[in-house]
């Protein structure tokens, strides 16, 4: 096979797992109601349906990249391929929702070695304008994952169930597999220094204790000693993380480029759309299809209009970027979003989509002009020699900030609906019922309460819950400008779209 060939049916698998990822996040939360149904579990358990991948994937990226240089970029990439296959027939098979969760943690790791692979072989595969191309076609497989996984999610599960949404990930992923198999030259740095062991050991743990102690802390209470321990040993691990990082040779984690304050910016624009979109992706559906009735296809056009913009708008903003500071753009899509989610506010439970869809185009649009320049500013606002490092720790503080705004929205709304139940029996319990979905179950626990009036508490209490997000958001667009204004940045657009991921 000619070079040319091989880099080409590369660029080809990495895409096809780029579009896996999207529906490896999206899908699970169409069909959380149906999951419930087949397999059980506690509000907690469900909520670790998303959390698990979520977490698993944001802990382990700087590892995989750092095994991938060691060990092979082919090796780790195609294993990687092959344990998201593994773990979605896992998920159709699984016993009961702990060993569901188990198994989404496992996709995670696989989507975390899959991705770290992909993009390193990919990186030394093309140069130039050749290399912008192919991540931006990376950035395109994954936004069209984004975009129509909920679509496609609904339409799988109103036709065959909800384990052919499982499936699909998967199925993806043996594609990319047979591709990459045959035709992906094997790589390595010879210089790599290997795993950095007790940084991932604490890095994990900080993370995993801090997610445990915010899921656990609506149902236990938040002076429950089994969530202070979990947020204690949180910080205890993190602690402990800065103090090995600082002193080791080779660090997982460079803490010196925190030193750059336009790279400091980078990070907090990173964990806008945790906050401002991401955690629409897992709570729209379960109100829609969990508590409005609606049916998956019905829902999965609604999130269209949620992250359909993300196909269009980031390219506008390479285009931008050429004329106007990337803090400007930034900021400009910030209070975009940040309008979005105010207007969306105001939509009460039950509101036909023709009364949602602006609201919900103005987050995706404005969410999509910092989402096309964030991975390019990533790697301009650091000396060229760390560009790799500042982009792992990039998507690291990408994907971990998702999960982690996941668990504390979650617990946010938990305590906001609890609030709008007042001081009823079973009002916590049923807050965290009805917040996963289950509207059943949360009725039962409110026996002097109908559908149309937990409806209407629930409703109130995300509205609030909105305000909250549009007025972080706001306040980030601030940040973000002070921090990134100033000269055009013609890189940051050049490079837009590059290694974009959930």
């Amino acid at each position: 096979m000619s070079p040319s060939s091989s880099r080409n049916w590369l660029l080809a698998a990495v895409c096809l797992a780029a579009l896996g990822m999207p529906l490896s996040f999206t899908g699970p939360a169409v069909v959380l109601p149906a999951i419930r149904d087949a397999l059980g579990g506690s509000p907690v358990q469900l909520n670790w349906v998303t959390n698990a991948f979520m977490l698993s994937f944001g802990a382990t990226l700087m590892a995989a990249g750092a095994l991938a240089d060691a060990y092979g970029r082919k090796r780790v990439f195609l294993l990687g391929l092959a344990v998201v296959a593994l773990s979605a027939s896992l998920l159709t098979l699984a016993p009961g929702i702990v060993a569901f969760d188990v198994a989404r943690a496992l996709q995670g790791l696989g989507s975390a070695a899959a991705f770290a692979a992909g993009t390193a072989a990919l990186a030394q595969m093309f140069d130039g304008a050749a290399r912008t191309r192919a991540f931006s076609l990376i950035g395109t497989s994954f936004g069209v994952g984004l975009s129509c996984g909920s679509i496609l999610s609904g339409w799988l599960a109103e036709s065959f169930g909800w384990q052919s949404v499982m499936l699909s990930p998967g199925a993806v992923s043996l594609l990319a597999l047979c591709i990459a198999a045959p035709s992906m030259v094997e790589s390595r740095n010879p210089d790599a220094m290997g795993l950095d062991m007790p940084g991932t050991v604490t890095f994990t743990a900080a993370l995993s204790l801090l997610t445990l102690g915010v899921l656990q802390a609506p149902d236990s209470g938040w002076g429950s000693p089994w969530v202070l321990g979990a947020l204690a040993g949180a910080a205890a691990m993190g602690a402990a993380f800065v103090a090995i990082e600082r002193r080791v040779a080779n660090p997982m984690l460079d803490l010196t480029l925190f030193r750059f304050p336009r790279f400091v910016g980078v990070q907090l624009l990173a964990a806008a759309p945790a906050y401002g979109f991401v955690v629409l992706l897992v709570l729209l559906p379960i109100r829609f299809i969990g508590l409005e009735g609606r049916s998956a296809i019905e829902a999965g056009a609604f999130m269209f209009a949620l992250s359909g913009p993300i196909l269009v708008v980031p390219t506008l903003a390479a285009s931008l970027a050429h004329r106007f500071s990337a803090g400007a753009i930034s900021a400009v899509g910030l209070l975009v979003c940040a309008v979005g989610l105010f207007w969306l506010s105001r939509c009460a439970p039950g509101t036909p989509l023709a009364g949602m869809v602006w609201p919900l185009l103005l987050i995706g649009a404005g969410i999509g002009l910092p989402w096309g320049l964030m991975d390019g500013l990533a790697v301009s606002v650091v000396p060229r020699e760390r560009a790799g490092m500042a982009s792992g720790i990039f998507n690291t503080v990408r994907v971990a900030g998702e999960g982690i705004a996941l668990a504390l929205v979650g617990a946010g709304l938990t305590a906001l609906v609890t609030a709008q139940l007042g001081n009823v029996a079973a009002a916590s319990q049923a807050a965290q019922r009805v917040t996963t979905g289950n509207l059943s179950q949360a009725l039962a626990l409110l026996p002097g309460m109908d559908r149309a009036g937990l409806l209407h508490a629930y409703g109130a209490a995300f509205g609030t819950l909105l305000y909250v997000l549009a007025g972080v958001t706001v306040l980030t667009a601030i940040v973000v400008f002070a921090f990134l204004r100033g000269e055009t940045h013609a890189e940051a657009g050049t490079v837009a779209l590059e290694s974009t991921a959930c």
